[in-house]
């Protein structure tokens, strides 16, 4: 496993600097995260990887300004996600999310779930819906744009919802375990399918995910967190060749790497 330098200042697409984040629960003040330092450069795809409560979705949340950070600083595109307690909508603007349910709304087809940041930002009916049609296409859902989600299947759902986050271009992808509730064999070509989207696109992904396997697979870098406060306990680069098909799990490269994350996630315990 070859760890590589951060990002320059120059290619730098989101910078975490000095990071810390408390909550309070039940009387109580928790330190979720704690000196986390990390420049994710434009067009990267970089995997957060950790036991369960080490902050991993805490961190994502704090990317997308869904949560200000106790300290430190978070750029976006250069910009800062914060000015005191006010977002930048400039740099958030930058920012697609996507979580683990596809959260569609069941009264609304196909189109008009992936067409409705368009809709908010009064995009004429007929711009978004040929837009809704190519990201569609796109994703892989093509011919589906008049059904209802109750009529697709969990990953082509999960299809939709991706789409829907590239309705307003933006430059960064942040997804909270977007294939965690899928079978194996669908989580494995959904993984495939991301990784040709994120190459259609060169938008910049955070992804955040349990599985070890999907982290070597999809990732240029993964950033393995230590147990709660998370703390940066591995950056480490996979230096496979793009793009990658599902076979390249069979080598015995692929295979050492996920066998010396696990044993650092089990050391963990």
């Amino acid at each position: 496993m070859n760890t590589r330098p951060d990002a320059t200042v120059a290619d730098t697409e989101i910078l975490l600097a000095n990071l810390e984040h408390r909550y309070a629960t039940d009387g109580q003040d928790v330190l979720a995260l704690t000196g986390i330092d990390l420049a994710i450069r434009k067009g990267e795809f970089v995997v957060l990887l950790g036991p369960s409560g080490c902050g991993k979705t805490t961190m994502l949340r704090i990317m997308a300004g869904l949560i200000r950070p106790s300290s430190g600083v978070v750029r976006i595109g250069g910009r800062p996600l914060w000015n005191n307690n006010v977002r930048d909508d400039q740099a958030v603007k930058e920012l697609g999310v996507v979580f683990q349910d596809a959260n569609l709304f069941p009264w609304m087809t196909i189109e008009d779930n992936i067409s409705l940041p368009l809709k908010l930002r009064n995009v004429p009916r007929p711009a978004r819906h040929e837009k809704a049609s190519r990201l569609a296409q796109l994703v892989g859902i093509g011919g589906f744009e008049k059904r209802w989600p109750r009529e697709l299947s969990g990953g082509m759902r999960q299809r939709a919802a991706i789409a829907r986050a590239l309705s307003l271009d933006p430059g960064i992808l942040l997804m909270d375990e977007p294939f965690g509730a899928l079978d194996a064999m669908t989580r494995d070509n959904m993984n495939v399918e991301l990784q040709r989207i994120w190459m259609a696109t060169n938008c910049t992904i955070v992804l955040v995910t349990h599985s070890i396997s999907e982290a070597v697979f999809l990732a240029d870098r993964i950033l393995l967190l230590s147990p709660r406060p998370g703390r940066m306990d591995t950056l480490l680069e996979v230096g496979f060749g793009r793009p990658r098909d599902l076979y390249v799990q069979g080598s015995a490269e692929f295979q050492t790497i996920v066998a010396e994350l696990r044993k650092r996630l089990d050391a963990m315990h």
